[in-house]
Protein backbone atom coordinates (compact mmCIF):
# COMPACT_ATOMS: atom_id res chain seq x y z
CA UNK A 1 0.00 0.00 0.00
CA UNK A 2 1.52 3.05 -0.97
CA UNK A 3 0.89 6.62 -2.37
CA UNK A 4 2.63 9.80 -3.54
CA UNK A 5 -0.05 12.61 -3.24
CA UNK A 6 -1.57 11.51 0.33
CA UNK A 7 -1.67 13.87 3.44
CA UNK A 8 -0.19 10.97 5.21
CA UNK A 9 -0.05 7.16 5.78
CA UNK A 10 -1.48 5.06 9.17
CA UNK A 11 -0.62 1.44 10.45
CA UNK A 12 -2.93 0.13 13.29
CA UNK A 13 -4.68 -2.58 14.73
CA UNK A 14 -7.80 -1.88 13.74
CA UNK A 15 -9.40 -0.54 11.08
CA UNK A 16 -11.27 1.85 12.92
CA UNK A 17 -8.61 2.96 14.83
CA UNK A 18 -6.76 3.52 11.19
CA UNK A 19 -9.54 4.98 9.90
CA UNK A 20 -9.93 7.48 12.40
CA UNK A 21 -6.51 8.46 12.48
CA UNK A 22 -6.42 8.84 8.59
CA UNK A 23 -9.29 11.11 8.81
CA UNK A 24 -8.13 13.38 10.95
CA UNK A 25 -5.08 13.62 8.27
CA UNK A 26 -7.86 14.20 5.49
CA UNK A 27 -9.27 17.34 7.55
CA UNK A 28 -5.83 19.11 7.95
CA UNK A 29 -4.40 17.61 10.61
CA UNK A 30 -0.85 16.37 11.43
CA UNK A 31 0.39 13.22 12.31
CA UNK A 32 0.03 14.24 16.24
CA UNK A 33 -3.49 14.69 15.36
CA UNK A 34 -4.09 11.22 13.67
CA UNK A 35 -2.51 9.73 16.65
CA UNK A 36 -4.55 11.25 19.19
CA UNK A 37 -7.68 10.59 17.23
CA UNK A 38 -6.56 6.83 16.29
CA UNK A 39 -5.80 5.79 20.01
CA UNK A 40 -9.53 7.96 21.17
CA UNK A 41 -11.16 4.94 18.69
CA UNK A 42 -8.61 2.34 20.04
CA UNK A 43 -10.14 2.70 23.34
CA UNK A 44 -13.61 1.40 21.94
CA UNK A 45 -12.93 -0.83 19.40
CA UNK A 46 -9.73 -2.27 21.19
CA UNK A 47 -10.56 -2.64 24.74
CA UNK A 48 -8.54 -5.14 26.12
CA UNK A 49 -5.46 -3.14 24.53
CA UNK A 50 -6.42 0.54 25.37
CA UNK A 51 -7.99 2.28 27.78
CA UNK A 52 -8.04 5.88 29.16
CA UNK A 53 -7.53 4.23 32.66
CA UNK A 54 -3.80 3.02 31.27
CA UNK A 55 -1.01 4.52 29.41
CA UNK A 56 2.24 4.32 26.98
CA UNK A 57 5.14 5.68 25.05
CA UNK A 58 5.07 7.90 21.96
CA UNK A 59 8.28 8.56 19.73
CA UNK A 60 7.90 12.03 17.45
CA UNK A 61 9.54 13.51 14.92
CA UNK A 62 9.34 17.33 14.29
CA UNK A 63 8.49 17.45 10.16
CA UNK A 64 9.99 21.29 9.88
CA UNK A 65 12.62 21.06 12.85
CA UNK A 66 13.52 16.92 12.39
CA UNK A 67 13.86 17.12 16.24
CA UNK A 68 12.94 13.65 17.67
CA UNK A 69 11.32 12.89 21.48
CA UNK A 70 9.87 10.35 23.16
CA UNK A 71 7.03 10.72 25.39
CA UNK A 72 6.47 8.42 28.55
CA UNK A 73 2.77 8.63 29.68
CA UNK A 74 2.99 5.23 31.32
CA UNK A 75 1.48 4.55 34.62
CA UNK A 76 3.49 5.74 37.99
CA UNK A 77 3.02 3.89 41.53
CA UNK A 78 1.17 5.47 43.84
CA UNK A 79 2.29 8.68 46.27
CA UNK A 80 1.74 6.28 49.67
CA UNK A 81 0.98 2.78 50.35
CA UNK A 82 -2.53 3.03 51.42
CA UNK A 83 -4.70 0.14 53.67
CA UNK A 84 -6.95 -1.03 51.04
CA UNK A 85 -10.33 -2.81 51.81
CA UNK A 86 -10.96 -6.33 51.33
CA UNK A 87 -12.03 -5.88 47.72
CA UNK A 88 -8.57 -4.25 46.48
CA UNK A 89 -6.91 -7.39 45.57
CA UNK A 90 -9.24 -9.96 43.44
CA UNK A 91 -7.07 -13.50 41.96
CA UNK A 92 -8.50 -14.99 39.06
CA UNK A 93 -7.65 -17.56 36.54
CA UNK A 94 -7.11 -16.73 32.65
CA UNK A 95 -7.62 -19.74 30.43
CA UNK A 96 -5.13 -19.59 27.54
CA UNK A 97 -5.86 -22.65 26.45
CA UNK A 98 -2.37 -24.81 27.02
CA UNK A 99 -2.38 -22.98 30.37
CA UNK A 100 -3.79 -20.92 32.95
CA UNK A 101 -2.51 -18.00 34.86
CA UNK A 102 -3.39 -16.20 37.90
CA UNK A 103 -4.39 -12.81 37.29
CA UNK A 104 -4.68 -9.84 40.62
CA UNK A 105 -7.64 -7.41 39.72
CA UNK A 106 -9.55 -4.99 41.91
CA UNK A 107 -8.63 -1.24 43.02
CA UNK A 108 -5.70 -1.82 44.78
CA UNK A 109 -3.91 -3.02 41.33
CA UNK A 110 -4.19 -0.07 39.88
CA UNK A 111 -1.45 2.87 39.14
CA UNK A 112 -1.97 6.58 38.14
CA UNK A 113 -2.94 6.46 34.33
CA UNK A 114 -0.96 8.55 32.26
CA UNK A 115 -3.19 8.34 29.20
CA UNK A 116 -4.85 11.62 29.11
CA UNK A 117 -1.79 13.48 30.42
CA UNK A 118 -0.24 11.90 27.40
CA UNK A 119 -2.63 12.90 24.99
CA UNK A 120 -2.67 16.49 25.84
CA UNK A 121 1.30 16.38 26.08
CA UNK A 122 1.25 15.46 22.28
CA UNK A 123 -1.85 18.01 21.72
CA UNK A 124 0.71 20.48 22.49
CA UNK A 125 3.58 19.15 20.27
CA UNK A 126 1.95 19.94 16.89
CA UNK A 127 -1.89 19.60 16.69
CA UNK A 128 -4.07 21.57 14.50
CA UNK A 129 -7.08 20.05 15.92
CA UNK A 130 -8.95 20.78 18.97
CA UNK A 131 -9.19 17.49 21.07
CA UNK A 132 -13.02 17.33 20.88
CA UNK A 133 -12.37 17.58 16.93
CA UNK A 134 -10.72 14.63 18.13
CA UNK A 135 -12.20 12.56 19.96
CA UNK A 136 -15.90 13.02 18.20
CA UNK A 137 -15.71 10.35 15.85
CA UNK A 138 -15.16 7.85 18.61
CA UNK A 139 -17.73 9.51 20.58
CA UNK A 140 -20.02 8.75 17.83
CA UNK A 141 -18.70 5.72 17.02
CA UNK A 142 -19.18 4.11 21.10
CA UNK A 143 -22.84 5.61 20.51
CA UNK A 144 -23.88 4.82 17.20
CA UNK A 145 -22.03 1.21 17.77
CA UNK A 146 -18.95 -0.85 16.28
CA UNK A 147 -18.78 -4.36 14.59
CA UNK A 148 -16.57 -6.91 17.03
CA UNK A 149 -14.18 -8.46 14.89
CA UNK A 150 -13.15 -11.96 15.23
CA UNK A 151 -9.49 -11.10 16.54
CA UNK A 152 -11.38 -8.54 19.19
CA UNK A 153 -13.47 -11.47 20.32
CA UNK A 154 -10.76 -13.59 20.78
CA UNK A 155 -8.84 -11.36 22.66
CA UNK A 156 -12.06 -10.48 24.96
CA UNK A 157 -12.73 -14.49 25.18
CA UNK A 158 -9.19 -15.04 26.87
CA UNK A 159 -9.50 -12.09 29.69
CA UNK A 160 -13.15 -12.99 30.32
CA UNK A 161 -13.25 -13.29 33.70
CA UNK A 162 -11.74 -9.86 33.97
CA UNK A 163 -14.45 -8.66 31.53
CA UNK A 164 -17.05 -10.02 33.58
CA UNK A 165 -15.56 -9.91 36.75
CA UNK A 166 -18.33 -7.20 38.30
CA UNK A 167 -21.93 -6.78 37.35
CA UNK A 168 -21.18 -3.60 35.49
CA UNK A 169 -18.68 -4.88 33.51
CA UNK A 170 -20.45 -7.94 32.36
CA UNK A 171 -23.13 -6.20 31.63
CA UNK A 172 -21.07 -4.09 29.03
CA UNK A 173 -18.98 -6.61 27.49
CA UNK A 174 -21.35 -9.71 27.86
CA UNK A 175 -24.33 -8.72 27.34
CA UNK A 176 -27.01 -11.35 27.76
CA UNK A 177 -23.94 -13.39 29.56
CA UNK A 178 -21.56 -14.22 27.00
CA UNK A 179 -18.57 -12.17 25.49
CA UNK A 180 -19.48 -9.90 23.05
CA UNK A 181 -19.44 -11.92 19.85
CA UNK A 182 -17.70 -11.66 15.88
CA UNK A 183 -20.50 -9.66 13.78
CA UNK A 184 -22.46 -8.32 17.03
CA UNK A 185 -22.43 -4.43 17.77
CA UNK A 186 -21.02 -2.92 20.40
CA UNK A 187 -22.10 -0.23 22.06
CA UNK A 188 -20.65 1.98 25.17
CA UNK A 189 -22.35 5.11 25.63
CA UNK A 190 -20.66 5.47 28.76
CA UNK A 191 -17.17 5.77 27.03
CA UNK A 192 -18.26 8.43 25.22
CA UNK A 193 -19.36 10.62 27.84
CA UNK A 194 -16.02 10.12 29.55
CA UNK A 195 -14.14 11.29 25.95
CA UNK A 196 -16.45 14.26 25.54
CA UNK A 197 -15.89 14.94 29.41
CA UNK A 198 -12.19 15.01 28.80
CA UNK A 199 -11.60 16.64 25.66
CA UNK A 200 -13.34 19.60 27.09
CA UNK A 201 -11.83 20.12 30.36
CA UNK A 202 -8.69 21.31 31.47
CA UNK A 203 -5.56 19.17 31.44
CA UNK A 204 -6.15 17.44 34.89
CA UNK A 205 -8.70 16.82 37.21
CA UNK A 206 -12.50 16.49 35.80
CA UNK A 207 -15.57 14.82 36.38
CA UNK A 208 -13.98 11.40 35.30
CA UNK A 209 -11.30 11.59 37.34
CA UNK A 210 -13.34 12.59 40.39
CA UNK A 211 -14.95 9.29 40.04
CA UNK A 212 -12.10 7.06 39.43
CA UNK A 213 -10.99 8.92 42.25
CA UNK A 214 -13.96 8.13 44.63
CA UNK A 215 -13.99 4.67 43.53
CA UNK A 216 -10.25 3.87 44.93
CA UNK A 217 -11.66 5.46 48.41
CA UNK A 218 -12.27 1.99 49.90
CA UNK A 219 -10.50 -0.29 48.29
CA UNK A 220 -7.28 1.16 46.26
CA UNK A 221 -4.18 3.19 46.54
CA UNK A 222 -4.57 6.10 44.47
CA UNK A 223 -6.02 9.14 45.72
CA UNK A 224 -6.72 12.95 44.05
CA UNK A 225 -3.05 13.46 45.01
CA UNK A 226 -1.83 11.14 42.86
CA UNK A 227 -3.79 12.41 39.72
CA UNK A 228 -2.83 15.61 40.49
CA UNK A 229 0.93 14.91 40.94
CA UNK A 230 1.23 12.58 37.22
CA UNK A 231 2.83 14.06 34.76
CA UNK A 232 4.15 12.83 30.91
CA UNK A 233 7.41 13.51 30.89
CA UNK A 234 9.96 13.98 27.46
CA UNK A 235 12.41 12.19 27.11
CA UNK A 236 15.78 11.70 24.79
CA UNK A 237 15.24 8.78 22.90
CA UNK A 238 18.20 6.16 22.01
CA UNK A 239 19.88 6.92 19.36
CA UNK A 240 21.97 4.77 17.97
CA UNK A 241 23.99 4.20 14.29
CA UNK A 242 22.90 1.25 12.40
CA UNK A 243 24.62 0.60 8.48
CA UNK A 244 24.22 4.52 8.28
CA UNK A 245 20.64 4.51 9.67
CA UNK A 246 20.02 6.29 12.99
CA UNK A 247 17.27 4.38 15.15
CA UNK A 248 15.53 6.07 17.70
CA UNK A 249 13.74 4.00 20.84
CA UNK A 250 12.32 4.08 23.95
CA UNK A 251 15.12 5.02 26.68
CA UNK A 252 15.45 4.15 30.41
CA UNK A 253 13.52 3.90 32.54
CA UNK A 254 11.77 1.87 29.88
CA UNK A 255 13.87 -1.31 29.57
CA UNK A 256 12.57 -1.99 25.49
CA UNK A 257 15.35 0.23 24.24
CA UNK A 258 18.55 -1.05 26.26
CA UNK A 259 17.54 -4.16 25.65
CA UNK A 260 17.29 -4.21 21.91
CA UNK A 261 21.12 -2.04 21.73
CA UNK A 262 21.92 -4.91 23.42
CA UNK A 263 21.22 -7.45 21.39
CA UNK A 264 22.29 -5.06 18.11
CA UNK A 265 25.86 -5.22 19.78
CA UNK A 266 25.95 -8.98 19.74
CA UNK A 267 24.97 -9.39 16.26
CA UNK A 268 27.77 -10.62 13.86
CA UNK A 269 25.40 -11.26 10.72
CA UNK A 270 21.45 -10.49 10.54
CA UNK A 271 20.75 -14.24 9.79
CA UNK A 272 18.46 -15.99 11.51
CA UNK A 273 20.99 -18.14 13.46
CA UNK A 274 23.23 -15.31 14.12
CA UNK A 275 19.60 -13.17 15.36
CA UNK A 276 18.86 -16.00 17.85
CA UNK A 277 22.41 -15.90 19.13
CA UNK A 278 22.06 -12.23 19.72
CA UNK A 279 19.08 -12.48 22.00
CA UNK A 280 20.03 -15.45 23.74
CA UNK A 281 23.07 -13.19 24.55
CA UNK A 282 20.93 -10.43 25.81
CA UNK A 283 18.58 -13.02 27.46
CA UNK A 284 21.63 -14.55 29.47
CA UNK A 285 22.42 -10.69 30.42
CA UNK A 286 19.34 -9.76 31.62
CA UNK A 287 19.08 -12.77 34.13
CA UNK A 288 22.61 -11.88 35.11
CA UNK A 289 21.41 -8.09 35.96
CA UNK A 290 19.43 -8.97 38.41
CA UNK A 291 17.16 -6.07 38.34
CA UNK A 292 19.89 -3.18 38.03
CA UNK A 293 18.94 -1.17 35.12
CA UNK A 294 22.59 0.35 34.72
CA UNK A 295 23.33 -3.19 33.48
CA UNK A 296 20.05 -3.37 31.94
CA UNK A 297 16.51 -3.71 33.69
CA UNK A 298 15.83 -1.74 37.38
CA UNK A 299 12.13 -1.47 37.93
CA UNK A 300 9.02 -3.26 37.90
CA UNK A 301 7.92 -4.12 34.15
CA UNK A 302 4.61 -3.95 32.49
CA UNK A 303 4.35 -7.08 30.18
CA UNK A 304 1.04 -7.57 29.29
CA UNK A 305 -1.97 -6.24 26.48
CA UNK A 306 -0.67 -3.39 24.05
CA UNK A 307 -1.40 -2.17 20.38
CA UNK A 308 0.12 -0.06 18.50
CA UNK A 309 -0.15 3.15 16.17
CA UNK A 310 2.93 4.39 13.31
CA UNK A 311 1.87 7.62 11.39
CA UNK A 312 3.86 10.08 9.20
CA UNK A 313 2.26 12.97 7.47
CA UNK A 314 3.20 14.81 4.33
CA UNK A 315 5.45 17.13 5.91
CA UNK A 316 7.27 14.30 7.61
CA UNK A 317 6.01 14.73 10.92
CA UNK A 318 5.82 11.34 12.47
CA UNK A 319 4.58 9.55 15.52
CA UNK A 320 5.29 5.60 16.84
CA UNK A 321 2.77 5.35 19.68
CA UNK A 322 2.05 2.59 21.94
CA UNK A 323 -0.61 2.02 24.79
CA UNK A 324 -1.57 -0.32 27.13
CA UNK A 325 -3.90 -1.21 29.96
CA UNK A 326 -2.43 -4.09 31.47
CA UNK A 327 -5.91 -6.22 31.31
CA UNK A 328 -7.68 -4.34 33.36
CA UNK A 329 -8.63 -3.99 37.24
CA UNK A 330 -11.89 -5.65 36.20
CA UNK A 331 -14.24 -2.23 37.50
CA UNK A 332 -15.68 0.55 35.18
CA UNK A 333 -14.76 3.37 36.27
CA UNK A 334 -18.55 4.99 37.26
CA UNK A 335 -21.06 4.84 34.24
CA UNK A 336 -17.92 6.28 32.09
CA UNK A 337 -17.62 2.48 30.41
CA UNK A 338 -13.53 1.84 30.77
CA UNK A 339 -11.19 0.46 33.55
CA UNK A 340 -7.88 1.66 35.30
CA UNK A 341 -5.60 -0.50 34.85
CA UNK A 342 -4.54 -3.41 37.01
CA UNK A 343 -0.68 -3.08 36.71
CA UNK A 344 0.71 -3.20 40.28
CA UNK A 345 -1.94 -7.11 40.14
CA UNK A 346 0.97 -8.41 38.00
CA UNK A 347 2.84 -10.62 39.53
CA UNK A 348 5.70 -10.98 36.69
CA UNK A 349 5.73 -7.34 36.23
CA UNK A 350 5.53 -5.72 39.80
CA UNK A 351 7.52 -8.86 41.31
CA UNK A 352 7.46 -6.77 44.51
CA UNK A 353 3.89 -8.00 45.00
CA UNK A 354 0.47 -6.23 45.49
CA UNK A 355 1.19 -4.83 48.78
CA UNK A 356 5.11 -3.88 48.54
CA UNK A 357 5.59 -2.01 45.41
CA UNK A 358 8.08 1.28 45.58
CA UNK A 359 6.29 4.28 45.82
CA UNK A 360 5.85 6.88 43.28
CA UNK A 361 7.64 5.33 40.33
CA UNK A 362 7.48 5.55 36.75
CA UNK A 363 6.76 1.55 35.99
CA UNK A 364 9.24 0.07 33.52
CA UNK A 365 8.00 -1.46 30.05
CA UNK A 366 8.83 -3.37 27.12
CA UNK A 367 7.33 -0.82 24.49
CA UNK A 368 9.50 0.43 22.42
CA UNK A 369 8.06 2.60 19.82
CA UNK A 370 10.79 3.38 17.16
CA UNK A 371 11.80 5.96 14.39
CA UNK A 372 14.47 4.93 11.77
CA UNK A 373 16.53 8.09 9.84
CA UNK A 374 17.66 6.07 6.62
CA UNK A 375 20.46 7.01 4.56
CA UNK A 376 18.69 7.96 1.44
CA UNK A 377 16.23 10.21 3.57
CA UNK A 378 13.33 8.06 4.05
CA UNK A 379 11.93 8.04 7.44
CA UNK A 380 10.10 4.70 9.42
CA UNK A 381 7.71 4.98 12.28
CA UNK A 382 7.11 1.33 13.67
CA UNK A 383 6.41 -0.21 16.38
CA UNK A 384 4.61 -3.65 18.26
CA UNK A 385 2.70 -4.90 20.84
CA UNK A 386 3.76 -8.20 22.50
CA UNK A 387 4.67 -8.26 25.91
CA UNK A 388 8.42 -9.29 25.98
CA UNK A 389 8.71 -10.37 22.35
CA UNK A 390 7.94 -6.93 21.60
CA UNK A 391 12.25 -6.05 21.73
CA UNK A 392 12.54 -9.43 19.91
CA UNK A 393 9.94 -8.16 17.05
CA UNK A 394 11.64 -4.80 16.33
CA UNK A 395 15.14 -6.13 16.25
CA UNK A 396 14.34 -8.72 14.71
CA UNK A 397 12.53 -5.85 11.54
CA UNK A 398 15.54 -3.67 12.45
CA UNK A 399 18.11 -6.23 11.35
CA UNK A 400 15.73 -7.16 8.07
CA UNK A 401 15.21 -3.20 7.01
CA UNK A 402 18.86 -1.72 7.92
CA UNK A 403 21.04 -4.89 7.79
CA UNK A 404 19.17 -6.97 4.90
CA UNK A 405 18.17 -4.32 3.06
CA UNK A 406 14.78 -5.74 2.79
CA UNK A 407 11.66 -4.28 1.80
CA UNK A 408 8.77 -3.01 4.71
CA UNK A 409 6.56 -5.92 4.05
CA UNK A 410 9.04 -8.41 3.45
CA UNK A 411 10.55 -7.59 6.97
CA UNK A 412 7.17 -7.09 8.68
CA UNK A 413 6.20 -10.87 7.04
CA UNK A 414 9.32 -12.53 7.31
CA UNK A 415 9.61 -15.30 10.39
CA UNK A 416 10.49 -14.56 13.67
CA UNK A 417 12.21 -15.89 16.52
CA UNK A 418 12.32 -15.21 20.35
CA UNK A 419 14.44 -16.19 23.10
CA UNK A 420 13.44 -15.54 27.14
CA UNK A 421 15.68 -17.32 29.51
CA UNK A 422 17.38 -19.87 27.19
CA UNK A 423 14.62 -21.34 25.55
CA UNK A 424 13.51 -20.18 22.17
CA UNK A 425 10.15 -20.01 20.22
CA UNK A 426 10.18 -19.75 16.47
CA UNK A 427 7.64 -19.57 13.84
CA UNK A 428 8.35 -23.04 11.47
CA UNK A 429 9.21 -20.86 8.25
CA UNK A 430 12.88 -20.64 8.11
CA UNK A 431 14.98 -22.69 5.44
CA UNK A 432 15.61 -26.31 6.42
CA UNK A 433 19.17 -25.46 7.35
CA UNK A 434 18.69 -22.47 9.90
CA UNK A 435 15.66 -24.08 11.59
CA UNK A 436 17.74 -27.25 12.11
CA UNK A 437 21.06 -24.82 13.60
CA UNK A 438 18.19 -22.85 15.43
CA UNK A 439 17.32 -26.14 17.45
CA UNK A 440 21.06 -27.06 17.75
CA UNK A 441 21.33 -23.70 19.29
CA UNK A 442 18.29 -24.09 21.83
CA UNK A 443 17.79 -27.27 22.73
CA UNK A 444 14.62 -26.35 25.01
CA UNK A 445 12.58 -24.62 22.03
CA UNK A 446 9.42 -24.48 20.40
CA UNK A 447 8.19 -24.58 16.66
CA UNK A 448 5.40 -22.86 15.78
CA UNK A 449 3.75 -24.29 12.78
CA UNK A 450 2.17 -20.68 11.64
CA UNK A 451 2.62 -16.97 12.15
CA UNK A 452 1.11 -16.35 15.24
CA UNK A 453 0.43 -13.02 17.11
CA UNK A 454 2.66 -14.63 20.32
CA UNK A 455 5.39 -13.12 18.18
CA UNK A 456 3.78 -9.30 18.51
CA UNK A 457 2.39 -7.63 15.71
CA UNK A 458 5.13 -4.61 14.18
CA UNK A 459 2.78 -1.61 12.09
CA UNK A 460 5.10 0.18 10.58
CA UNK A 461 4.85 3.55 8.18
CA UNK A 462 7.36 4.89 5.57
CA UNK A 463 8.01 8.03 4.09
CA UNK A 464 10.82 7.34 1.09
CA UNK A 465 13.44 10.21 -0.32
CA UNK A 466 10.71 11.20 -3.13
CA UNK A 467 7.92 12.09 -0.29
CA UNK A 468 6.36 8.42 -1.17
CA UNK A 469 4.34 7.28 1.21
CA UNK A 470 3.45 3.43 2.66
CA UNK A 471 2.11 1.81 5.39
CA UNK A 472 2.22 -2.06 6.82
CA UNK A 473 -0.10 -3.39 8.84
CA UNK A 474 1.42 -6.75 10.77
CA UNK A 475 -1.49 -9.58 10.12
CA UNK A 476 -0.65 -11.26 13.07
CA UNK A 477 -2.23 -9.06 15.35
CA UNK A 478 -5.16 -7.66 12.62
CA UNK A 479 -3.18 -4.67 11.39
CA UNK A 480 -3.99 -2.27 8.98
CA UNK A 481 -2.67 0.07 7.00
CA UNK A 482 -4.68 3.04 5.52
CA UNK A 483 -3.88 6.18 3.06
CA UNK A 484 -5.34 9.03 3.86
CA UNK A 485 -5.91 10.80 -0.09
Amino acid sequence: MSGSRSKGVVAAGHRLTAEAAANALREGGTAIDAAIAGLAMACLCEPVLCSPGGGGFATVRDGGTGEISVIDFFPQTPLVHRQPGEKGVNEILVDFGTATQAFHIGPATSAAPGFCAGLQKLHGMGARLSLGELFQPAADAARAGITITPYQNFLCKIVAPILTATADAARLFAPGGCIVEPGTTFHNPGLADALEIIAAGAPGRNQVTDVAIAAQQADGNLTSADFNAYEAMERKPISLELAGATVHMNPLPAASGTLIAHSLSHLEGADPVNIARALLATSQARRAAEGDLTKLNQVPMRQKGTTHLSIIDADGTACAVTVSNGEGNGELVGPFGFMLNNILGEEDVNTHGTENWPVNTRLSSMMCPTLIEQPDGSLIALGSGGSNRIRSAIFQVLAALCLRNEGLTDAIVAARLHIEGGHLDFEDQFDGASADQLRLLCPDHRAWPEPNMFFGGVHAAMQDRDGNLSGVGDSRRDGIALLAD
